[in-house]
């Protein structure tokens, strides 16, 4: 029997909240293997001990704030809705849109099929035939939310959002904080770890011991496989491409959207380095960026289009 990838999209709708509480439940496990059962107790023991615990404290609650505020962002914000009204002459900051001549609107209405995103052929003829709308340059229907994203990236179940053009920066942040929180988690419990392994007698009860233990594996799991997803992205940002978008122009030489390093990694980050590091924006940025909006996209002048 064919698999049907449909039931697999409903599937993932359900998964809901229990991903979310699965991330605070090892977040939890991390915590409570670190601060109460190992170094919370060594603030007590005094001398270098207690000042190398202190700072392994600091820097874990920093990362952990960090990346708390990261995924929240990332959960919460809408990475980017089509207007109702959009088309080509849409004004973001006003909200309207131009109506389009009766020509052009024919044209585009029967266009049922997306231009090839490596062709120089105008975008505007792109159409979502299960929204029945038209899409923005870079936009794309995710079948698990059940709408148009812009600049879809992913739908990430750790998140249980799609990750688009409003909330992929908050993304690249979760990852980010989330590769040096559990680095440094896995750096801190490697004694332990090691220990486990030796004649040395552990202090601590079986059930402490066995925390410690799991905490390590995990942990140590998560950096690896985050490492690799995080510079998959460094790469994508660099080239000023998406997931889909790679997977789609693997067959085109060049990529209209591509800018140069600085410029690709501004639509995404911002000029502002206050902000780089928070997932957040500076209202210049976002008045000078219209790339940050999702909905336009300046392109290379050797493809005919609007420079940045």
């Amino acid at each position: 029997m064919a698999w049907n990838v449909f039931r697999f999209c409903t599937a993932l709708r359900g998964l809901g909240s229990i991903m979310i509480l699965l991330v605070l439940a090892i977040i939890g496990v991390t915590y409570y293997a670190v601060v109460v059962c190992n170094y919370g107790p060594a603030l007590l023991v005094g001398g270098g001990t207690t000042l190398s615990a202190l700072a392994v404290l600091l820097l874990f609650h920093f990362l952990l704030a960090m990346l708390l505020w990261s995924y929240f962002s990332v959960v919460f914000t809408d990475p980017g809705s089509v207007p109702p009204n959009w088309n080509l002459d849409f004004d973001v900051e006003t909200g309207e849109t131009a109506p389009l001549a009766s020509s052009e609107f024919s044209s585009q209405m029967n266009s049922q099929h997306s231009v090839a995103l490596g062709n120089t052929g105008n975008p505007r003829v792109r159409y979502c035939r299960k929204c029945n709308q038209l899409k923005p340059p870079r936009c794309h229907h995710c079948s698990v939310c059940g709408r148009c994203v812009l600049k879809m990236d992913h739908h990430c179940v750790w998140v249980v959002n799609c990750i688009g053009a409003l909330n992929y920066k908050h993304f690249l942040l979760f990852l980010f904080y989330t590769f040096l929180e559990t680095t440094l988690v896995t750096l801190s419990l490697l004694p332990h770890f090691i220990a486990f392994f030796s004649d040395v007698d552990m202090p601590g009860s079986p059930a402490v011991l066995a925390t410690t233990f799991l905490t390590f594996v995990l942990n140590l799991a998560f950096s690896l496989s985050v490492l690799g997803f995080m510079i998959m992205h460094i790469s994508l940002v660099s080239a000023n491409t998406t997931t889909i978008e790679a997977y789609e122009k693997k067959t085109t030489p060049h990529w209209m959207y591509d800018l140069g390093r600085k410029r690709n990694f501004a639509q995404v980050f911002g000029n502002d380095r206050k902000y780089w590091f928070i997932p957040a924006y500076s209202e210049e940025d976002l008045r000078r960026i219209p790339a940050l909006q999702g909905l336009d996209y300046p392109v290379r002048s050797d493809f005919g289009g609007q420079e940045l």
